[in-house]
């Protein structure tokens, strides 16, 4: 796929997670995706497969988290999100890197504010 594709890939799954429909934003990573996010809270870990990826997105959901995409930058197989994250009453920086085949997110790495994330969701 090209750059441009990826990037429309990434613009529709981050829309369709903001409006709440979890099978349209899960249709866009692969079966085999492994999503990592950093730090010590909760819900850092690294996630692999669509169940485990689902199973955060509850742990998420409970403290209502949004993601606001600021800008969203591509190269290839890799596109860059800087977001702006809120949940639990507190808002941070985020960049998500999404890496692609064949049309699908295999990876996605975070790297975010982990003292707010352990703020908003706990310690491990």
């Amino acid at each position: 796929m090209s750059t441009e594709e990826n990037i429309e890939n990434t613009k529709a799954g981050y829309a369709a997670f903001a409006a709440g429909d979890a099978e349209g934003a899960m249709s866009k990573l692969a079966d085999d995706i492994e999503w990592i996010v950093p730090g010590e809270s909760a819900v850092s870990g690294s996630y692999r497969g669509k169940d485990e990826v689902a199973g955060m997105w509850m742990k998420v959901a409970e403290k209502s988290l949004t993601t606001t995409p600021q800008h969203i930058l591509g190269d290839d197989d890799l596109v860059v999100v800087l977001t702006q994250v809120t949940a639990g009453g507190e808002s941070w920086d985020a960049a998500d890197v999404l890496t692609f085949r064949d049309g699908k997110v295999v990876k996605i790495q975070s790297a975010s504010d982990t003292a707010k994330q352990a703020k908003v969701f706990g310690t491990s």
